[in-house]
């Protein structure tokens, strides 16, 4: 891949991210995270999307946010050092060892228990690795401009009257037939959407949570090859912007009876 060369100065890794709270009175349960270890030799990224579990509890003593730190630091700390492990495996080392933190204090068994969507990323000289696990999206950007979407449609797939009611939904979380999100069995890293690119096929990356892929899913304001434009020439900062400006035309018209909103909403791009 291609470093970001800028005249008369080293060649510099562009790396941008951006968040919001879909309700600024609640925490935000996304999280995000990049790594660049000081050796120059690629690096990785983290998004994780936590799971709001509706009234009435998950069996856990603790907030999603609690859950998706811990999750996501185990993340960032076995991509960016175990290259060893395939990205599937470092998801399923991470949430053996997330699991074991609470194992003693809370019912991990619960279908509500703590969980995320989940994206890693990991690149070096010979390729970017991918995984996604539920409804976040990695974009893939190559050289000649064209983008990959890369993302796990199986919620998609599911009826929404299936959705409707959190019981319902319930049935099929972590369910052949369902879905599937990062909770507390590590046998789900086999059921996330894993590959790997070629360098030279990649120009720049970014991911997003539902609630960021928004501009594209829910208005369609623009494809996917559009929302990697708008990060490239805004950023994160400037593709959240425009969601939250989308949302609230679309509520001002009643257009917010169609779920939540606003979301929690993260993006990540790279330039590697």
């Amino acid at each position: 891949m291609k470093a970001l060369r800028q005249p008369g100065t080293l060649d510099i890794m562009r790396t941008e991210a951006a968040t919001l709270p879909g309700d600024p009175a609640r925490p935000n349960e996304d999280w995000a995270a990049t790594a660049l270890p000081a050796s120059g030799d690629g690096g990785t990224l983290v998004l994780l999307d936590g799971v709001t579990p509706p009234r009435g509890g998950d069996g856990c003593v603790h907030t999603v946010p609690w859950f998706t730190a811990r999750l996501g630091g185990a993340l960032t700390e076995l991509s960016a050092s175990r290259r060893d492990l395939t990205l599937s495996e470092i998801l399923s080392l991470a949430i053996r060892r997330t699991a074991k933190l609470h194992a003693d204090t809370c019912d991990l068994s619960h279908v509500r228990t703590p969980q995320a969507t989940v994206v890693l990323a990991r690149w070096g000289a010979a390729g970017v690795e991918y995984l996604v696990l539920s409804d976040a999206v990695l974009l893939l950007r190559a050289p000649g401009g064209g983008v990959r979407a890369v993302r796990d449609d199986r919620l998609d797939r599911v009826p929404a009257e299936a959705l409707r009611s959190h019981a319902a939904a319930d049935r099929l979380r972590n369910r052949e037939g369902g879905f599937f999100t990062a909770a507390a069995d590590p046998a789900v890293a086999r059921r996330a959407v894993t590959g790997t690119v070629p360098a030279a096929e990649v120009r720049a990356l970014a991911a997003l949570t539902d609630g960021a892929g928004r501009w594209v899913e829910r208005f369609g304001a623009g494809d996917w090859t559009d929302c990697a434009d708008v990060l490239e020439r805004e950023g994160p900062a400037g593709l959240l912007r425009r969601v939250r400006e989308l949302e609230a035309a679309d509520a001002a018209a009643g257009g917010g009876r169609r779920g939540k909103v606003h979301d929690d909403a993260t993006a990540v791009y790279v330039e590697p």
